[in-house]
């Protein structure tokens, strides 16, 4: 069973590792989409609009022929069919003067509340300089100007609400897409996590025995002193079970005195360390603050922040944790002398999977920054790296 969690998580990651191009396919898909819509549309708008104009020129030859003196009603009839038939395309019909003689397909109910309303549409076409001149008899002009019809507009606006709804597809499905993939992830480490534990616990169990059956039968000091690392490595690895167990599981919260927590933390790793790494915790001031934790939880992302520490700087450097209150909140500052972390990766160092190192699954950072957002309700981010170095810093609720 551990072997299928392993396998799983491995896949996991790749999926992780692999997001970006993803990303981009589905980015160029849509781009794809969008090109060819606006394409398309542009086309079928300018095909409809060569139409309109076609007939809007029929139209104002209707309207010169009964402008003429021509008694030919064959040539009058359909002269005024054309006129009849054209039931899409707003026109207005006016003379050099800008006295409209005829206007059609226009709102009737804004011409009836508003005089001036085609006056007004009349100077808008002028400015589109959407007109048809026609010389009469007598060398006089007169002039036809035209509207694009409502299914012009329509087809104009069309991509534009095709480009939303493609917008908010893709928007959704992302969401969808990433929430899914978030949900099985978080299953694949809940599970991954529980069996480490459960694994663990047995074996333990087992040494913690032992060690009791070999203190009975020997009883030396050297011998006392021995068993007594034994069994503090032994604790060790029963928080470590503690915690993993943990994951999934909404954990119990209790008030704790920051400083203390953290020096727990920095004594931890500072038996691990290089001698050339110095780790100082600041106590100066601020040594009274409270806030609601987990403390094996917390204390396991004090230590991946401070490994993290450790592998920047190349056994040589310094690191400093503090603490400081501000509007409320505590604000906990780990600082390395390593070499820095680039800008654009500030929040890809916290992906599942990602890492620097050829040993390790890139799941440190991943964990802290679950344990104190989900857990702790707080924030965790890199406020400042530069090849000198680099600072985590953690905000939490301060409890009173």
């Amino acid at each position: 069973m551990c072997n299928l969690y392993i396998n799983t998580i491995f896949i996991s990651m790749s999926y992780f590792q692999n997001r970006k191009r993803w990303k981009i396919i589905l980015f160029l898909f849509a781009v794809s989409i969008v090109i060819f819509t606006l394409w398309y549309t542009h086309r079928l708008a300018d095909y409809i609009a060569k139409e309109e104009i076609k007939k809007a020129e029929e139209i104002a030859s209707a309207y010169n022929l009964l402008n003429s003196n021509t008694s030919d009603e064959l040539e009058l009839s359909k002269a005024l069919d054309k006129i009849k038939l054209n039931a899409t395309i707003p026109v207005i019909w006016a003379n050099s003067k800008d006295e409209i003689l005829a206007a059609k397909n226009f709102d009737s109910l804004k011409i009836n509340r508003n005089k001036n309303y085609l006056a007004a549409e009349l100077k808008k076409l002028k400015t589109k300089e959407q007109f048809i001149v026609v010389l009469l008899p007598d060398e006089q002009k007169q002039y036809l100007y035209y509207k694009d019809s409502d299914l012009l507009v329509s087809i104009r606006k069309y991509p534009f609400y095709v480009l939303a709804l493609v917008a908010l597809f893709f928007v959704i499905s992302y969401a969808a897409f990433t929430s899914a993939r978030r949900a099985e992830q978080n299953q694949v480490w809940v599970g991954l996590a529980k069996e480490t534990a459960h694994q663990l616990g047995t074996p333990l169990s087992s040494l913690t025995a032992w060690i009791d059956i070999l203190r009975e039968k020997l009883n030396s000091d050297d011998d006392a002193l021995m068993f007594d690392e034994m069994q503090k490595d032994i604790d060790r690895l029963v928080l470590i079970a503690e915690r993993f167990s943990k994951i999934g599981s909404v954990p119990e919260l209790e008030k704790c005195r920051i400083i203390d927590v953290l020096q727990n933390g920095v004594d931890y790793i500072s038996k691990r360390a290089s001698k050339r790494i110095n780790i100082y915790l600041e106590k100066d001031t601020n040594i009274n603050l409270f806030a609601m934790l987990n403390p094996p939880l917390f204390e396991w992302v004090l230590e991946n922040l401070m490994k993290n520490a450790l592998d920047a700087m190349d056994d040589k450097g310094e690191i400093h944790v503090k603490a400081f209150e501000y509007d409320g909140f505590i604000f906990i500052d780990i600082n390395d002398t390593g070499k820095g972390v680039p800008k654009n990766k500030f929040e890809q160092i916290f992906e599942p999977g990602y890492s620097t190192k050829k040993r390790g699954w890139g799941l440190g950072l991943t964990l802290a920054r679950r344990i104190v957002e989900e857990y702790h309700h707080g924030k965790i981010f890199v406020k400042e790296s530069s090849p000198k170095g680099t600072t985590f810093r953690i905000q939490l609720q301060q409890a009173l």
